[in-house]
């Protein structure tokens, strides 16, 4: 029941097929692909072949120039094709679905095939093409066997439940699940449907709603794998090349042992999934589940986000209402989601994050392999962290010992955390930490290809380290700076070699938030931006580029709205409340805490920054009100109170009645015309819209997906929006600027809107994303 109604994952989280998988290799010698006849349909396949094995039939998914194999209209119509032909073919009494690429069994649908439908009537007609398909290979006479390596995510994995028996190497590589959910989509092709019979509802609703990925030794245990095979080591060939071989051998065997029933497929159940089976079997047992969920959904979502209540209606259909009407009811709702603003939005952070998985600057001249962070503080120690976590050589440095101590335990305890989960054994963390070296000197920076300063945000600190620093490394070492808001190119004034200067700007907590924020002077050579990118891809972030200046992109974007966050409170709305309208809207943390986690004193520093740079249109709440914050110690999470008091352990945090006399000293009168609900939503997000607007018109930002990935993965924009420019396409940029009109009355030219936002007001047909 717990498994039922765990966390609705992330949204942020996408699906793992954006993820780099080894390219594919061809088949190993001695396997080429027979043509069993000459007909001109076989000899044309490019996706899918076959050759036979004695009286068993191996079938190889290869979608050509792509590392992932995806259910595209080709592949299904070729994969039909063959198993008609095995159907058909009497010498063959089973058979075997393989992919030829190491990584990659089937990642799922092929979304630009999704995406080129007009009406939901063309989806679930791809969907009930799907669904027969699948349902064919069920009722198979003939035995069929998937052989699972690397990733059997979304039709891939209902692919895989629809044959009659499953075996999947133990490899970290190979990973089941059903990431529709991330999409604003469901299973389309019966996995609603076959999902709950197979390992029993609670986890399936886990599946279905969080979308996560699952490992093949926990898909055993829960019924969705019935085999494991070790991968092999090295030989002749790669392991990837021997463990394919060895799993197709083994496939092999228990399709033919299916096929003459020396195997069974039926699965043997323990005590507990018996129970749990005949509970679910029960009417109103099965309601409470229902009920469970939906209202766990509800509270996570605020009902923003119709597949996973969508995904509860047609698993509650088919169970209840029988078979025809379940699989009726998936392809009708898997047309519906698709043409929703919500999926389309999803779709395209999918997309955006793809865009930004690459390097646009190209492979750099030299690989970084020895990276050093100066500063051992939470966002040093997290750099390091990510870093020696995917294989860099890394040296943390501080000024302190108990700095340095500090940051060790820090990096100890995000690998240890690992460990728990056990995604690392604890002979694979002590490996990467013997990797790590921590100290007070700049001893071996002579060998370092890049380092990062993570040190206080004081523009003379950063000039101090910076010449410390490039009197000790060698000439084609980088330095990056990881400031949040300091202009990059007033850094490397002080710089003798200021085309080696970046910013990379990360996010707290550096283990968790996806996104690096890359940021280039005029003086930066693309080299250098090429290193920083690949840096930042190894660490496994999403990755955007933009051009220097005060606050650079996400920052400045979060400045004038959480000025309008102030402004909000002064005017006597108190933090509950605002963070209640915030999230309700969707953002993942309310406003009020997003200050309490940012730190009062870092937001301080940044709004007056900001401040200075942008003058009265970053106006909005009084500065003065942070600074009394300050003063009394208030500085949010870190200092144990802020807008809040938090407690270790303590779950249901209160606000912090010390600041009562704060707002009150501040308060402001409210302007009835622009306070309800609604109207403190849209101050607060027009503002953000605004400013994203104005970054692009003065090409800080170089495109609009870079401005929609950063705004989400960086600031929790909301991702059903689709992030700032997604959201101003699908609200209308003229309903944007007519509010903006109508706030700027009421509180002058904060709320002016941008040149690039009336040029596309004032033309209908225009859209940041066409």
């Amino acid at each position: 029941m717990a498994a039922a109604v765990r966390a609705i994952g992330s949204l942020g989280r996408f699906v793992a097929a954006a993820k780099h998988c080894p390219a594919p290799r061809p088949p190993p010698d001695g396997y080429a692909c027979r043509n069993i006849s000459t007909s001109t349909a076989l000899q044309a396949r490019t996706h899918v072949n076959y050759d036979i094995k004695g009286d068993v039939a191996v079938v190889r998914f290869n979608t050509p120039n792509s590392k992932v194999n995806t259910l595209s209209k080709q592949l299904s119509a070729e994969f039909t094709e063959v198993m008609n032909e095995i159907w058909a073919n009497e010498a063959v009494k089973s058979a075997v679905l393989i992919s030829s690429k190491p990584g990659s069994f089937i990642a799922g649908a092929d979304i630009d095939m999704i995406e080129a439908c007009k009406t939901s009537q063309e989806v679930t007609q791809l969907s009930q093409d799907g669904q027969k398909m699948l349902e064919k290979i069920e009722q198979s006479p003939k035995p069929v066997v998937a052989a699972i390596s690397g990733s059997c995510l979304g039709g891939g994995l209902e692919v895989a439940i629809a044959c009659h028996y499953r075996i999947a190497t133990k490899d970290k590589k190979t990973v089941l699940g059903t990431p529709e959910v991330l999409l604003g989509l469901l299973p389309g092709a019966g996995g609603t449907q076959r999902l709950p019979k197979m390992v029993g509802l609670p986890a399936a609703f886990d599946m279905m709603l969080t979308g996560r990925n699952i490992r093949a030794d926990r898909a055993k245990k829960m019924g969705l794998v019935d085999q494991l095979v070790d991968p092999l080591g090295p030989g002749v060939k790669t392991p990837e090349a021997r463990t394919i071989e060895y799993l197709e051998e083994v496939a092999i065997g228990f399709a033919r042992g299916l096929a003459n029933r020396t195997v069974s497929a039926k699965r043997s159940k323990g005590l507990v999934q018996k129970i749990t089976d005949y509970a679910m079997a029960l009417p109103f047992v099965r309601k409470q589940v229902y009920k469970t969920v939906e209202s766990k959904v509800q509270k996570q979502t605020k009902g923003l986000y119709p597949a996973p209540l969508k995904i509860i209606e047609v698993v509650k259909a088919g169970l209840d209402q029988g078979r025809d009407t379940g699989y009726l009811t998936e392809s009708q709702s898997f047309g519906h989601l698709a043409m929703t603003k919500e999926s389309k939005a999803l779709i395209g952070l999918y997309h955006g994050q793809v865009r930004c998985k690459k390097n646009k600057f190209g492979t750099p001249q030299r690989e970084v392999k020895t990276l050093a962070v100066l500063g051992a503080g939470l966002m040093g120690a997290g750099i390091a962290q990510v870093s020696v976590d995917k294989g860099l050589k890394t040296i943390l440095k501080d000024t302190t010992q108990q700095g340095l101590d500090r940051g060790q335990q820090q990096v100890f305890k995000g690998l240890n955390g690992k460990v728990k989960k056990k995604s690392l054994t604890s002979f694979e963390r002590d490996s990467i930490l013997s990797n790590m070296t921590s100290q007070l000197d700049y001893k071996g920076f002579d060998k370092a290809d890049m380092v990062i300063e993570a040190v206080f945000e004081d523009i003379n600190i950063k000039h101090k380290v910076l010449k410390e620093v490039e009197a000790v490394i060698p000439p084609h070492c980088i330095f990056a700076s990881n400031t949040s808001a300091l202009p990059i190119n007033q850094i490397a004034a002080v710089s003798k070699r200021p085309e080696k200067v970046i910013g990379m700007h990360y996010f707290s907590p550096v283990d968790k938030m996806q996104l690096l924020e890359i940021i280039t002077t005029d003086k930066t050579s693309q080299d250098t931006a090429a290193s920083a990118v690949a840096v930042g891809l190894k660490q496994g972030k999403v990755v955007i580029v933009v051009k220097d200046g005060p606050g650079f992109y996400t920052t400045r974007c979060l400045g004038p709205m959480l000025a309008e966050v102030v402004r909000v409170l002064q005017e006597g709305v108190d933090p509950k409340k605002i963070d209640a309208i915030s999230t309700a809207f969707g953002f993942p943390v309310g406003a009020a805490t997003l200050i309490d986690e940012v730190g009062v004193d870092v937001a301080t520093h940044v709004a007056e920054d900001l401040g200075k740079a942008f003058g009265e249109r970053f106006g909005g709440g009084s500065i003065e009100l942070f600074k009394l914050m300050v003063e009394k110690g208030f500085l949010g999470r870190k200092a144990g109170k802020g807008f809040y008091v938090y407690q270790e352990g303590v779950k249901n945090r209160s606000v912090n009645s010390g600041m009562d006399e704060i707002l009150a000293r501040f308060k402001v009168p409210a302007k009835p015309e622009v306070c309800t609900e609604e109207d403190i939503q849209m101050r607060l997000v027009t503002r953000f819209v605004n400013e994203a607007a104005m970054c692009l018109q003065e090409g800080i930002l170089s495109n609009p997906v870079e401005g929609d990935i950063g705004a989400v993965f960086g600031l929790g924009f909301p991702p059903c929006l689709g992030g700032p420019f997604r959201y101003a396409d699908s609200y209308g940029a003229k309903q944007l600027v007519d509010k903006l009109r109508k706030y700027e009355a009421v509180y002058g030219s904060q709320f002016t809107p941008c040149q690039l936002l009336l040029d596309y007001a004032n033309s209908p047909g225009k859209k940041f994303h066409q």
